[in-house]
């Protein structure tokens, strides 16, 4: 157990780099866009500005990107950027005579799809969502996404007006009947200075949507009920009993499943790491109220997967004041033991499939194995705490009633992955 005291938990400084560092990922990760071939279309907006950002995190998630700008892009930031950001030369003249790849044959609204995984357009306007539904094609960028052979994701970025007008509601309608993936907007402060909705999404969470666009969907429409982080369980209003857990395994998990196509809800302890995109996140403070929330959603899952550090055990005798630190201050405390969510959980009529979690110090299969028999769960996960707790790479043993099978070290983010994809083939 850690006795500590409160502290903000606000992002600042080399705070705030880490989380996008967690986010994506370290160089030391497995590239999750190796090999894919991009086309980045940029259209006419102030958002143009973050497609830089986007190119350069594309390229180092292993994509090779090829950019295509409308004339009216060229306003908002230079080819020159785009191609000292990618690497390749930008194409944006419908009749630019250059060779795509291998192919010299004056088709670039061809060969730029034929060559492409996928299209990507951000940012996407209003004016560019109006062709793409009326399947217009009146420049390079709109000729070669109505003659692309390969998916086409759009990202919307235009004033709240434009972006709640009938027309433009009615075109994204239209464009999604056609299997056009929209990627956003949110709503968010715009260059006009109003606040609404069509503000383009960041280029760290485009970069997350494309990951999960090529992802298997192992998990596709699967419930999954996760819990990540410690617990703290207060002595005081300003000291509690917690432990070093900083919940980067279990928002891993919650990453790769949302990424499998799972609908995933999220019940974690205090932590400032940022929602995973597209997980549903229940804050919580106390292993008691962890167990509720729990219990609230378990009904609705049909995979459960306890991965957060949950304290063992409470103070009975909380105080309501400071506790002083005087030789007359009887500071005995007295300690009750906190629920077990795990076997709670698989101890109901009709359990979801139960995944839990074991940090040990030594023994580790032994230990995990009698874990495993003792709360009667089909797969136990352990690992070693003083090599996972607060670290960005972790090494898991997997055990169940079929193997023991190790993942060697890897990023926590390649782990979860490998974990998904196991637990989809265990369950069929």
């Amino acid at each position: 157990m850690q006795v500590v005291r409160k502290m903000d938990s606000r992002l600042r400084g080399n705070d705030a780099i880490a989380m996008v560092r967690h986010t994506l990922g370290s160089k030391e990760d497995i590239m999750q866009l190796a090999d894919k071939k991009i086309t980045l279309g940029i259209t006419g907006g102030i958002a143009a500005y973050k497609a830089a950002e986007l190119v350069r995190l594309l390229t180092q998630q292993g994509a090779q990107v090829q950019v295509v700008m409308t004339q009216a892009a060229t306003q908002f930031i230079t080819p020159v950027t785009m191609q000292a950001l990618s690497g390749n030369p930008v194409f944006t003249d419908q009749w630019d005579a250059r060779a795509v790849g291998d192919k010299a044959n004056n088709m670039a609204h061809i060969n730029l799809s034929r060559e492409a995984d996928a299209i990507v357009v951000a940012p996407a306007s209003a004016d560019f969502l109006a062709k793409v539904a009326h399947g217009l094609a009146d420049d390079l960028l709109s000729t070669l996404c109505l003659a692309r052979s390969c998916p086409l994701l759009v990202a919307p970025a235009m004033n709240r007006e434009m972006w709640d007008n009938v027309a433009t509601q009615r075109n994204v309608a239209q464009c999604r009947a056609d299997r056009v993936v929209i990627l956003g907007p949110v709503s968010g402060d715009q260059a006009c200075g109003e606040v609404g909705m069509g503000r383009m999404l960041e280029a760290a969470d485009l970069v997350q949507d494309l990951i999960a666009y090529f992802t298997p969907k192992v998990f596709k429409d699967r419930r999954v009920l996760i819990t990540a982080g410690p617990t703290y369980e207060p002595i005081d209003p300003v000291r509690g009993i917690t432990n070093s857990s900083s919940g980067k395994m279990g928002f891993a998990i919650a990453r790769a499943a949302a990424e499998a196509g799972a609908r995933v809800t999220l019940v974690t302890g205090p932590t400032a790491l940022p929602t995973p995109r597209q997980v549903r996140r229940v804050d919580v403070q106390t292993a008691q109220q962890m167990m509720d929330e729990v219990l609230g959603y378990v009904n609705r899952a049909e995979i459960f997967i306890a991965v957060a550090a949950v304290a063992d055990w409470r103070v009975e005798n909380t105080s309501t004041q400071k506790i002083k630190k005087t030789a007359t201050v009887d500071a005995t405390l007295k300690l009750v033991q906190n629920p077990d969510i795990l076997a709670t959980v698989a101890g109901l009529a009709n359990p979801p499939y139960c995944v839990g979690f074991a940090a040990e110090s030594q023994n580790l299969e032994t230990y995990v194995q009698e874990k495993r028999r003792a709360k009667n769960v089909p797969m136990m996960v352990g690992n070693l705490a003083q090599t996972a707790l607060g670290s960005d790479h972790n090494e898991l043993l997997i055990c169940d009633e079929k193997a023991v099978t190790p993942l060697p070290r890897a990023s926590k983010d390649e782990l979860a992955r490998q974990l998904v994809t196991l637990i989809a083939k265990r369950i069929g």
